[in-house]
C-alpha cells in the first residue's frame, strides 16, 4: 500500500482495505472492543465532508450496507478525511491523501452481494454466537438463509421487511455505488462514456 501511495495511482479498498491503507498511511487499526459488525452495517450516516465527496455521490444521507468484520480503524492518519461513520463503526468511509497518492475506503462491503454476506456469517458462526449477536448456530443459518433469498429475488418485501433493509441494499447498482464514483471519478474514458449516453 505504501508503494501504492507512493505511486500516485488512486485506489479504493473496502474492510482490510480501509485499514491496510490507514496502518499504510501513519493511522491505527485496532480489535473491535465489543463485538464486530456482521450482515449488515446500519445507518451509516455521511459527515458534513461526506456528503458533498463524490465517493459518497448518489448516497442517502444514511444508508445500510453488506458488513462483516472484527477490526475497525482507530485513528485515521493526519492526511484522511472521515466520510461516513455509524454507531458500531466511527470510521466507516474515508479520503487518505499520503506521499502524493490518493485512496478512498470504506469498511462495510459494497462488492459483497447478500448470498457472499450469508456465506461469510456462516464460516463465522462461532464468532457470531461469541459476540452476542446471536444465540445459536440455527440463528445465524436463519439470518443466512433470509440474505440467500434476498440474493435470489431482491424486490421481496417480506425479505426486505425481515432484514430490516431497503431495495438500496438489495440491488446490486445501488448496492455497488462506490465503486461505481470511483471508476467515474479517476477513469476519464468512464466519465466520457456515461456524458455520451
Amino acid at each position: 500500500m505504501r508503494a501504492v501511495f507512493a505511486s500516485g495511482t488512486p485506489s479504493f479498498g473496502s474492510c482490510a482495505g480501509l485499514q491496510l491503507a490507514v496502518a499504510a498511511a501513519g493511522g491505527r487499526v485496532r480489535k473491535m472492543p465489543e463485538r464486530i459488525e456482521a450482515g449488515v452495517a446500519r445507518r451509516i450516516t455521511a459527515t458534513a465532508d461526506g456528503r458533498t465527496h463524490p465517493l459518497l455521490a448518489g448516497r442517502a444521507p444514511s444508508w445500510d450496507a453488506p458488513a462483516i468484520h472484527g477490526d475497525e480503524v482507530e485513528q485515521l492518519p493526519d492526511d484522511a478525511t472521515l466520510l461516513a461513520s455509524n454507531a458500531v463503526t466511527s470510521i466507516q468511509a474515508a479520503e487518505i491523501r499520503h506521499d502524493g497518492g490518493v485512496f478512498w475506503g470504506v469498511q462495510y462491503h459494497p462488492e459483497l452481494a447478500p448470498r457472499e454476506i450469508a456465506i461469510a456469517l456462516r464460516r463465522q458462526a462461532d464468532d457470531l454466537i461469541e459476540a452476542g449477536l446471536a444465540e445459536t448456530s440455527d440463528d445465524v443459518e436463519r439470518r443466512a438463509a433470509e440474505l440467500d433469498a434476498l440474493h435470489d429475488s431482491p424486490d421481496r418485501r417480506s425479505l426486505l421487511w425481515a432484514l430490516g433493509v431497503d431495495r438500496e441494499f438489495a440491488h446490486e447498482a445501488s448496492r455497488r455505488l462506490e465503486l461505481t464514483n470511483f471508476l467515474d471519478h479517476f477513469t476519464p474514458s468512464r466519465a466520457r462514456d456515461a456524458g455520451a449516453d
